[in-house]
């Protein structure tokens, strides 16, 4: 079966074709992709603008799909399923890739899918060259969301806990724009942090003894406070970048604290981490020195498909197909979706 993903959840368009019978093959299955990234357009705001990013997803969809089949040396005629993503998101994102392939999937007569969002991060490791068996813990760390997750199985998940406030890679986009670094946040402070001290200056872990919630909005107060105690030798390249190390270690921390302390709840020994911060190499190194300490091990996805990409739309959208699983022709799309709503797929008798 080829699967045509669509991913157009925020300001990333992504597309890309599964093929489930290369999935045993050295890319997993995975026969093309193509992301356009909305950055540009959003970096002179400090962050995502809805009305623009629906715009712009209707201006690049066509175009990336030629691009796509062009990469894949494929028609549409070859395609023998859509899968979009149906929720979370803008709303006007969403409805941008769901009109678009529910619409194609009619035209072509063909079955389409809406796919959870997270569920595609979740699923993409499982496209990885050491794809984790279940059960496994999930950290689910990305722009909007933060959460840690008990995988049973596709669609068999316990929410183990979640941020009650700011998602971590938000965090993450508002301290550095308090270091006056570009959007997006993240990439930008692991960069800087990369020339400063980590133990520089004590921030907060915040919740770290209160269960398995996050909370990030006091880090962001933490912030801020330390760059006007340091007012006037803030202009000082390293005092920022010792900053910006300080702050990346106090996140870090949390996070791993947290996954640690998941993994010995839930009696599970395997972690998988994805969305967009699960790309940063101090999160990755410092989990994987940790989780040694437990005799536990991590999982990521590819690098090229951490962030929002159409491939793990495709993968997650393969794997509910082939159970059976069909939208009819009315589209509706879910901007809050809690993952715990999702129907399980039982294993084969």
């Amino acid at each position: 079966m080829k699967v045509l993903g669509l991913e157009t959840s925020c300001d990333e368009t992504g597309l890309a074709i599964f093929d489930s019978e290369q999935i045993n093959s050295a890319n997993k299955g995975l026969v093309g992709q193509v992301l356009y990234s909305q950055i540009e357009l959003h970096a002179v705001y400090g962050g995502v603008v809805p009305e623009l990013a629906s715009r712009d997803h209707i201006r690049k969809l066509v175009p990336l799909l030629d691009e796509l089949l062009a990469q894949c040396d494929m028609s549409k005629n070859d395609i023998d399923a859509i899968a979009y993503t149906k929720g979370p998101g803008l709303i006007g994102a969403l409805m941008t890739g769901a009109l678009f392939g529910r619409s194609l999937a009619y035209g072509l007569d063909i079955p389409a899918i809406g796919v959870h969002h997270m569920e595609g991060h979740l699923l993409a490791p499982l496209m990885g060259a050491n794809p984790p068996a279940f059960p496994f813990v999930s950290l689910l760390v990305s722009g909007g969301h933060t959460q840690l997750i008990a995988a049973q199985g596709i669609g068999q998940y316990e929410i183990l806990g979640e941020s009650i406030d700011d998602a971590a890679g938000e965090c993450f986009d508002k301290a550095a724009k308090m270091l006056g670094l570009p959007y997006p946040g993240g990439p930008n402070i692991a960069k800087l942090a990369g020339t400063g001290n980590p133990n520089a200056y004590e921030l907060p872990r915040p919740m770290l003894h209160r269960g398995l919630d996050f909370s990030f909005s006091g880090m962001k107060t933490a912030v801020h406070n330390l760059i006007k105690d340091t007012a006037g030798s803030d202009s000082d390249p390293q005092v920022r970048a010792d900053i910006a190390a300080s702050f990346q270690h106090a996140m870090v921390d949390t996070l791993v604290k947290k996954c640690v302390k998941a993994l010995k709840q839930a009696g599970m020994s395997r972690l998988v981490i994805a969305g967009g911060v699960s790309a940063n190499m101090h999160l990755r190194e410092t989990l994987e020195a940790e989780l040694a300490k437990i005799n536990a091990t991590v999982h990521y996805a590819p690098p090229a498909l951490c962030t929002d990409n159409g491939a793990m739309i495709a993968y997650a959208g393969f794997e509910r197909l082939q159970a059976g699983q069909a939208d009819d022709l009315a589209v509706s799309c879910v901007p809050r979706w809690p993952l715990t709503e999702l129907p399980a797929l039982l294993p084969a008798v």
